[in-house]
């Protein structure tokens, strides 16, 4: 782990100052990723900023839907009632991953950005192209048991990123406020925010250097208030997904209104499966119709020798995920 000073930030234009001033500083808030990763060297910046002090809190109910500061922890939001009885699968997500002391201590802000656990990018050891560019990509022929079969590339078939949160926001589109160092802000819709590894899978978000993830807002929709997240994973607790999937649903006198559906622990990103949703859309809410669904939301899937069984696993996972919603 290398040397580097801290200093804490009041307000959102000396943070981001701060990171003008110095571009390979960082932004810190929670650290439980951040510091994991400078311990293991796979990050590495001369000073850390803290931007606990900034006004990025509150859960609160506004025109656009539930609007959840990026500085909220993973506990307060999970456990919260607006979210618990608005939106039951971005409450499932949330406590269902790490454990209670992380949750306490992690911030949403910090959960977005959580990057791969891909044993060959966590091990400095290997080649890696998200480290390095140009550099290889051993998962391709060597351990991919954990890693993803959508959306991968010839020089990526990591998991961008590993968590619960994002896979249930994606599926509800949730949008992000973002504030860059000039004070201005944009919304950039999640579904936008990651990036596909491509030929460049060290880019991994649409952040721009220095920019701050400020809020998240989620539209208040029936799919929401009636949703599932599921996850699969290789023990029951403290382990991330092998596979998952956010699914909510409108379902009148048996027929299935509307679907929102995303896959975690299958894709390169949080997968939204549009074509899972528009085969669902107009159909009776039955197991035919919830594997056809399945099939679907697979259909380009890339397995590798040893993640293979994710093509099942995913689907089978999206169709309990499917039922449970449907029989509430």
């Amino acid at each position: 782990m290398n040397d580097f000073s801290y200093t804490q930030a009041a307000t959102a234009k000396e943070a981001t100052g701060r990171l003008k001033d110095k571009p390979a500083a960082a932004y810190i808030a929670g650290g439980t990723t951040l510091l994991d990763l400078m311990k293991a060297n796979l990050q590495e910046h001369p000073q850390l900023v803290d931007i606990n002090l900034l006004p990025f809190t509150g859960i609160e109910q506004t025109k656009d839907g539930l609007r959840i500061g990026a500085l909220e922890r993973m506990n307060a939001v999970g456990e919260h009632p607006l979210v618990v009885q608005q939106f039951p699968a971005i409450s499932q997500s949330l406590l269902l991953a790490a454990s209670p002391q992380l949750r306490n201590m992690a911030s949403i802000g910090g959960n977005i950005l959580q990057r791969t656990r891909c044993g060959y990018f966590r091990d400095p050891a290997f080649p890696c192209n998200k480290r390095v560019p140009g550099s290889g990509c051993p998962a391709l022929t060597g351990d991919n048991h954990n890693l993803a079969i959508l959306g991968v590339s010839d020089s990526c078939i990591a998991n961008s990123y590993p968590g619960d949160f994002s896979v249930a926001l994606t599926a509800f589109d949730a949008v992000l406020t973002l504030e860059n160092q000039r004070g201005k802000q944009r919304r950039v819709p999640l579904t936008d925010f990651y990036l596909l590894p491509g030929n460049t899978p060290h880019k991994e978000t649409v952040l721009e250097p220095g920019e701050l993830i400020v809020a998240v807002t989620i539209p208040t929709t029936t799919q929401a208030q009636r949703s599932t997240y599921l996850k699969v994973r290789e023990r029951s607790s403290y382990a991330y997904a092998l596979a998952s999937a956010a699914v909510g649903l409108d379902v009148q006198a048996g027929t299935i209104r509307s679907a929102r559906v995303a896959l975690g622990g299958a894709g390169a990103q949080p997968w939204r499966s549009r074509e899972a949703e528009k085969l669902l859309t107009g159909a009776p809410a039955t197991e035919a119709t919830f594997r056809a669904a399945a099939a679907a939301a697979l259909q380009g899937a890339q397995p590798r020798e040893h993640n293979r069984f994710k093509v099942e696993l995913a689907q089978n996972t999206l169709v309990r995920a499917l039922q449970q919603v449907a029989a509430g």
